[in-house]
């Protein structure tokens, strides 16, 4: 038996795109009375943190003060959002 589903939409200038995510997952993930698009917006946020991170601090060579700023950015942004440094939800610090 397929699991239900739910559809997840992304729209960003003027693009946009959509899959199809397990309901079961979603709600699984969720704390307290936290919606399956705050589940997914949490997931998306903590991805891209994770990428910057890597791209800024694990990569080879420099990757220039507009990567920087960027991944600056987001972690403020992880940071307003979870209540705490993405250092300290990770455990990962340098």
């Amino acid at each position: 038996m397929a699991p239900e589903t739910t559809k997840v939409s992304i729209e960003m200038d003027g693009d946009s795109d959509e899959f199809e995510v397990p309901r079961a997952l979603t709600e699984a993930l969720s704390e307290d009375e936290e919606t399956s698009a705050e589940v997914v917006g949490n997931l998306a946020l903590l991805g891209l943190a994770q990428q910057a991170h890597g791209i800024v601090h694990h990569g080879h060579g420099d990757v220039g003060e507009t990567l920087e700023a960027a991944e600056e950015a987001t972690l403020d942004e992880f940071e307003e959002r979870f209540g705490q440094s993405f250092q300290e939800m990770t455990g990962h610090s340098h």
